[in-house]
């Protein structure tokens, strides 16, 4: 399995974009956030936060990549970022976590679409067009062709970029987010994996 930064962070990336075709095939698809129980080389099992078990089968030339922390004050205009939020009762949208795109990605999965990270979430991925600190951090995104969405970043908020990761990574406990496929014959198959390491938890 080929580790190398770049094709780790974009299989993550298309991983995380792609939330319009698991949006569309919502029964088929399962995006498993828990803890690792057991991982051979082909299969991965994960406890969900649900606490149901999953097993997954993971298909030829699957990608792993990890997650660093970032700060939500390095966050400057024209930065790809994928913001999960959820309405305020003003109005507006607060950030759930920040994921931070390298550059060379810029564009990826851009637009607004329903989340599941809690109740009535969305993922926004979109173009820093402007940044404020009045009453809290908060950045306007634009996607899209052009429509915008404010989020406000409460103090807190995981903000992460990705980061290299190991098979060895993928040890009993630890976290991991996984964009799942439900086979014609009831399996669940993945191509990436995102894993806690260094103390980071996927946020997303």
């Amino acid at each position: 399995m080929n580790l190398k930064t770049p094709l780790l962070v974009l299989g993550t990336i298309s991983m995380l974009s792609g939330i319009g075709v698991a949006s569309a095939h919502a029964a088929d698809t399962l995006r498993a956030r828990g803890t690792v129980v057991s991982f051979e080389p082909s299969l991965l099992t994960v406890k969900t936060r649900q606490g149901d078990t999953a097993a997954i089968k993971l298909k030829d030339g699957w990608k792993l990549s990890g997650v660093a922390n970032a700060s939500v004050k390095d966050i400057k205009q024209g930065d790809f970022v994928g913001i999960a939020s959820v309405s305020k009762a003003d109005g507006g949208s607060g950030a759930l976590e920040v994921v931070v795109f390298p550059a060379a990605l810029k564009g990826t999965g851009e637009g607004d679409r329903p989340w599941d990270l809690e109740p009535n979430s969305r993922m926004t991925n979109g173009t820093v067009a402007d940044v404020t600190d009045i009453n809290g951090r908060a950045v306007t995104l634009t996607y899209d062709n052009g429509q915008t969405k404010n989020i406000s970043i409460p103090d807190g908020t995981p903000v992460v970029t990705f980061a290299p990761a190991a098979p060895t990574d993928l040890k009993p406990s630890a976290t991991v987010f996984v964009t799942a496929q439900r086979e014609a014959d009831g399996t669940l198959s993945s191509s990436r994996v995102v894993v806690g390491n260094n103390g980071v938890i996927p946020p997303m």
